[in-house]
């Protein structure tokens, strides 16, 4: 039963990470992603590299969901994602009402994160 409810937690966490692989699509799908405007080919290549990046780290939680052997290595990603991305929210401040729902949904993925490592360390 724990196996299954770390496998459902992690795939939340998993979920999360994924949806920006949508901004690999180009500038538009970035732009409304996070209600920024990105000017230039430089700024659309990072942050299209990052949609990548993101649909690569959500892609391994996902698999990792299913592969026990590969969830404290995924527990480890997880974090380091999410430490990093509020850890710079709240350092930068300033930011806009999009960013605030990432810091929404990336909360709710580490409660889901804290969820299964709890439950994960309790087996």
């Amino acid at each position: 039963m724990a196996d299954r409810a770390v496998a459902g937690l992690l795939l939340i966490v998993a979920i999360v990470h994924f949806l920006p692989v949508i901004g690999v699509i180009g500038n538009e799908r970035l732009a409304s992603l996070y209600d920024i405007r990105i000017e230039g080919a430089n700024m659309e290549i990072l942050m299209r590299h990052r949609a990548v990046m993101f649909g690569m780290l959500g892609a391994f939680l996902g698999y990792a969901a299913f592969q026990p052997s590969l969830q404290p290595l995924a527990f480890i990603a997880a974090f380091i994602s999410l430490a990093a991305f509020f850890y710079l929210t709240f350092a930068v401040g300033g930011y806009t009402d999009a960013i605030w729902r990432l810091v929404i949904g990336d909360a709710v993925a580490a409660v889901a994160l804290v969820g299964a490592v709890a439950l994960y360390m309790s087996k």
